[in-house]
């Protein structure tokens, strides 16, 4: 498992940062976003879709469970699996989304746990004042080992 930390100074770079993640990915590429309330998961996921040439604004999918972009480089799948904490065994087509044409995004993964593919990348946020952010990147499998995340 290869591992990189950074850490971003504001909104803005954590957003820029993940348009950069976005030019590293595949399709059948799954992250999972790990870090407290607030601290920027949806910031780092707009970024990405914005580097995937998404228009349209990525919202938390907190109440929906999953939304849907397909108007990118690649469809990105942005999971919020926080309510799944009561039904964990639910079956909402994981396998369809980890396994597809597109990049799935997956905020509180603990939740669906035993779901989430072996082979993922996981971005833990960690909050380190009130604009200041530390992002731990870990490369989970050999089909990440050729990205260059390193040079992030």
């Amino acid at each position: 498992m290869l591992e990189y930390q950074l850490t971003t100074h504001s909104y803005e770079e954590t957003e820029i940062l993940g348009a950069k993640i976005s030019e590293l990915l595949k399709a059948g590429d799954v992250i999972v976003l790990n870090g407290d309330l607030g601290v920027g998961k949806t910031t780092l996921t707009r970024g990405l879709a914005r580097g995937l040439g998404i228009k349209r604004n990525v919202k938390s999918p907190t109440f929906t469970l999953i939304r849907e972009y397909k108007d990118g480089r690649l469809p990105l799948y942005h999971m919020d699996a926080y309510r799944l904490e009561s039904s964990p065994d639910e079956d909402l087509g994981f396998d369809e989304y980890f396994n597809g044409d597109g990049i799935t995004i997956v905020e509180w993964p603990q939740f669906i746990k035993d779901e989430i593919p072996a082979e993922h990348i996981s971005i833990n946020i960690a909050r380190l004042s009130d604009t200041d952010r530390q992002i731990v990147f870990k490369l989970h499998g050999e089909k990440y080992a050729d990205r260059k995340f390193g040079d992030l």
